[in-house]
């Protein structure tokens, strides 16, 4: 497949996905920018995966908002236990041991897959100092150690937000900076596959994306000439190996 080519697929992708956005079918638009998104990063177009970013975050956000406003109908629902090939209600969910953050995300995709909004938490047991480690699993593991809820078995949706605010924070922390902007994208990527619901996330991986496509564009090749964009563009303006374990330090 030449590069032109596959920058086509990627602008229709982008183009489908700006348009089922526009439909407010958010599921859809989460779905196509994120294929879009994986598909740029495997052509190295860095120009386009900043692109995505923002509409791929605004389809989450849309997506999250109808989760929490089901949420501060229903409540959080707390689960200990789970229904094979389960299509969830929409709404917000705790997983508590003995379910694990697999478990979770299995029930995230799922209901993705169902265009079904909700918003997906999955705490381990409590540390010795009566702390409360959330965590989310992807092509990393993102953990976090919290505050618990005041009523650990019915937790109120401001705690419930916080924990997702909290997940999202320590994974943009946890990312190295001094790394080279390839290796700063893929593992802002990986969290970004374990953390979905967190703007800040796309934002910086928008900003670190946008970096490294100056720095392509900008690199001298052998013959001294700069480097070309990875695929041609108009102008307009997964990951192998293991899982990556991310742990705050608290």
């Amino acid at each position: 497949m030449t590069r032109t080519i596959k920058g086509e697929q990627l602008d229709l992708l982008m183009e489908q996905a700006s348009e089922a956005l526009a439909k407010t079918e958010y599921a859809e638009a989460e779905r196509l920018a994120d294929r879009a998104l994986h598909m740029a990063r495997s052509a190295d177009d860095f120009e386009r995966m900043a692109r995505i970013c923002l509409p791929l975050m605004e389809a989450r956000r849309q997506r999250l908002q109808l989760a929490l406003d089901a949420g501060q109908e229903g409540g959080v629902q707390v689960r200990q236990s789970v229904v094979p090939d389960e299509v969830p209600e929409p709404g917000c969910y705790l997983f508590q041991p003995p379910l694990v953050g697999a478990d979770a995300r299995r029930l995230r995709l799922a209901a993705l897959e169902a265009d079904v909004p909700v918003a997906v938490i999955c705490r381990e047991p409590f540390t010795q100092l009566r702390l409360c480690p959330i965590v989310a699993i992807g092509q990393a593991t993102v953990r976090a150690r919290i505050e618990p809820p005041a009523d650990p078995e019915h937790p109120d949706l401001s705690w419930f937000a916080h924990a997702l605010e909290q997940l999202g924070d320590e994974a943009i922390d946890s990312v190295d900076t001094g790394l080279d902007l390839d290796r700063q994208v893929d593992a802002l990527l990986a969290r970004l596959d374990a953390v979905p619901d967190h703007e800040k996330l796309h934002q910086a991986l928008e900003a670190t994306c946008r970096a490294l496509d100056r720095e392509t564009r900008d690199r001298p090749t052998r013959g001294g000439s700069r480097r070309q964009r990875p695929i041609a563009d108009d102008g307009e303006g997964t990951l192998d190996g293991g899982a990556e374990e991310v742990d705050d330090a608290a």
